[in-house]
């Protein structure tokens, strides 16, 4: 995957309430993952289908970064960690 420029809008969290405690996780572009290396970490860390991944991979590839996650700040922080065990790039963010 190559280095591009941020996005300009990232998803937020849904919920009107209680919004203070959901966070994001924002996983980056990279040069050292293969996109099966990053669609088989997403299925781990955010427990989603291979294709969806792929999805969000390609994303990634194209814009520079993706909220991958979005809820409470734990688990936005284990996603993160998962991410994080293949060497990806992440920022868990409010």
């Amino acid at each position: 995957m190559r280095n591009a420029a941020l996005p300009r809008a990232v998803e937020t969290p849904s919920s009107g309430t209680g919004a203070a405690f959901y966070c994001k996780t924002i996983l980056f572009n990279c040069d050292c993952h293969t996109f099966d290396d990053v669609a088989t970490q997403l299925m781990r860390a955010i427990r989603c289908t291979y294709t969806r991944g792929l999805q969000l991979a390609n994303v990634v590839h194209h814009t520079g970064s993706a909220v991958v996650y979005s809820g409470p700040r734990e688990r936005c922080e284990a996603v993160a960690a998962v991410l994080e065990d293949i060497g990806l790039s992440v920022l868990v963010s409010e």
